[in-house]
């Protein structure tokens, strides 16, 4: 008998719901930690993409360039979906497990509660980390990540949710795709092409921000530039809030919901 190399859609959502279940009887302190480790491996990606960027549009020209980053940034989500992490992106697909009723919403209001924390403070030490590393002395990555910071902190709020709706869509079409794939070759190439295309889009997301913006904000410090829009307010209320808001409308009604409404056996069906 030929075994499938990936799922159906019913199937994905199915396995889906399923994973739900098991994360919302996991001990806090495990998806705490699990939070920490997508925190740290969404960072990664996000040190990575800065350093690619930060030079490579005077080479191959913007979009390549923003290409490029987008690619390299999507190690982070490889890490996360392989290794094992609770991302708060990602974990907008357990709606499905609470529409199925396999869960009760306010295991999942604690479970987005516990991860959006952890994936903060995993970001934000990794921020700190990579600031007292010195690598941002070498060439312009230093003015890169400020700049960055000072682009996503000066968004409106309007245009920072729609950003992020966008990008949570994609973030969770990949993690869709990846949990349909059976080898590790498939989940990695379900994880590359949807991330890419956000980050070269320019679109929003809340956990890469949490990096971003805070590494922006310890450098001004550290370099003494001077950007006073560049706050912890509008890094925590310009951004942050209005992301965040934008990747649960994202994730839940276009995927989530969607796909629970085509595949799964809802009572108003």
């Amino acid at each position: 008998m030929e075994t499938k190399n990936y799922l159906t859609p019913t199937e994905t959502i199915s396995a889906i719901v399923l994973s739900g279940k098991r994360v919302m009887t996991q001990c806090r302190r495990r998806t705490f930690l699990l939070s920490l480790l997508a925190g740290f491996y969404i960072a990664f990606g996000a040190q990575l993409s800065t350093v690619v960027m930060h030079d490579a549009a005077a080479f191959v020209g913007l979009g390549l360039a923003r290409l490029a980053t987008g690619i390299v940034f999507s190690f982070g989500l490889m890490l996360v979906v392989v290794c094992g992490a609770e991302l708060f992106t990602g974990n907008s697909l357990l709606v499905s497990s609470a529409l199925d009723g396999e869960i009760s919403w306010i295991k999942l209001i604690e479970n987005w509660s516990i991860v959006l924390f952890g994936n903060l403070l995993g970001a934000l030490f990794m921020a700190w980390l990579l600031y007292e590393s010195r690598l941002w002395q070498s060439g312009t990555v230093a003015q890169q990540v400020v700049a960055t910071a000072v682009a996503k902190s000066q968004l409106s709020f309007w245009v920072a949710f729609v950003r992020g709706i966008l990008c949570n869509w994609l973030v969770c079409l990949a993690v869709f795709m990846a949990t349909a794939a059976r080898d590790i070759s498939g989940k990695l190439l379900s994880c590359l092409v949807p991330i890419t295309a956000f980050v070269a889009s320019g679109f929003e997301h809340s956990v890469a921000n949490m990096y971003f913006i805070p590494a922006g904000l310890l450098l001004k410090s550290g370099l003494g530039i001077p950007e006073p829009g560049l706050t912890w307010g509008a890094f925590l209320f310009g951004n942050i809030l209005p992301v965040t808001l934008g990747n649960l409308v994202g994730g839940v009604l276009f995927v989530a919901c969607a796909y629970s409404y085509v595949h799964l056996p809802l009572n108003r069906h």
